[in-house]
């Protein structure tokens, strides 16, 4: 059975054109910062953000603990949303290993946090309380259906960040889908922020890898953080030759993605038992409801299984699917007539 999973765009696999590069990267040790191939990814990667410099790291995971480790010292506060992917599904590790304390502000629906709630929750100086050092922002915003933070918005609060003295950063894993929905370029997003991050290994198609980039200050931290924390690579430049490939020839397709996201959900909501917005979907991230009596999250990605298509329930009556490379045009109105079949048995 040819399966179409629809649980992650990180279960992408590397491109033919990615596999070639990487048998033929030039590579040396990255901690000498001798590698030429991880240089050139680094270098292209802050040009694409518009910063002066770059780390390439393991994982999003890692580049976002790296990021809040170079930009907080222990007792210090993070002011996050209470969706965001650092918050929800980091293991908390910026407070496990850097003594960082998150304070949670509730996101909107389309992924934003209110400016005032933001202002309000910067402590002032005063021995009670933690010091407030950094903002983070998540474009696209996951758990809020993958919505597009945009300039406008990531501008404001990176003003009134550097109002009060804070940093920015962007966990933008999937800042790339939000550029090619909102018709700008990546570093436009990323320009108010002092630090970004983004995953070469979900909508890119990398098989590994995310990067951080920075000023150059910030990455000489970032740099030694990453290496306290097991992540200095060797001959990493295998890695990267995948990483060059994606930002070279994967960026632009991801309309595609959008377009096949959009379609999915057009289709769901006609299947009596599931509910969604279809408007609400506007990347390649689509979240829907099993509201059917008798039949949980849990029960219909199981049936579905079966049938070869595999989604992943998010709660106990939502689910999500997400677009990627592998998914066709076809492979969506295949799976629109599974979901339908399974709601009618």
């Amino acid at each position: 059975m040819d399966i179409i999973d629809l649980r992650s765009d990180t279960v992408t696999r590397p491109t033919p054109s990615m596999r070639t590069a990487m048998a033929a990267a030039e590579v040396g040790d990255d901690v000498f910062k001798e590698d030429p191939t991880v240089n050139r990814l680094e270098e292209m990667a802050a040009r694409r953000m518009g910063k002066p410099a770059a780390l390439l790291v393991s994982s999003g995971t890692m580049g976002n603990l790296v990021a809040q480790l170079a930009h907080c010292g222990r007792g210090d506060e993070t002011i996050l949303g209470d969706q965001s992917h650092v918050f929800f599904y980091e293991q908390g590790g910026a407070a496990a290993l850097g003594g960082i304390h998150p304070r949670t502000l509730s996101n909107e629906p389309d992924g934003t946090i209110d400016l005032e709630k933001i202002e309000a929750a910067i402590r002032p100086d005063d021995v009670h309380f933690p010091r407030s050092r950094l903002v983070i922002l998540e474009n696209t915003h996951n758990r809020c259906g993958g919505t597009p933070l945009t300039p406008a918005y990531t501008t404001a609060v990176g003003r009134l960040a550097r109002r009060r003295e804070l940093k920015l950063h962007i966990d933008g894993a999937r800042i790339f889908n939000a550029a090619v929905a909102l018709g700008v370029d990546a570093a436009q997003l990323a320009a108010p922020a002092d630090s970004v991050t983004f995953c070469l290994s979900k909508g890119l198609a990398a098989p590994v890898g995310s990067v951080v980039c920075g000023d150059e200050t910030f990455i000489a931290r970032a740099r030694r953080v990453r290496k306290s924390l097991g992540g200095g690579m060797r001959q990493a430049g295998v890695i990267a030759a995948a990483g060059i490939v994606a930002l070279n020839e994967m960026v632009a397709r991801l309309a595609e993605d959008h377009a096949n996201a959009r379609t999915l959900a057009k289709g769901l909501a006609q299947i009596p038992g599931l509910q969604i917005d279809p408007d609400a979907t506007a990347t390649n991230i689509v979240y829907f409801r099993v509201v059917r009596n008798g039949l949980d999250a849990q029960a219909m990605a199981a049936r579905l299984g079966t049938e070869g298509v595999r989604v992943l329930p998010t709660a106990r009556d939502q689910m999500r699917a997400v677009m990627n490379y592998h998914v066709t045009a076809a492979d969506v109105q295949r799976a629109l007539a599974v979901f339908s079949r399974v709601m009618k048995a």
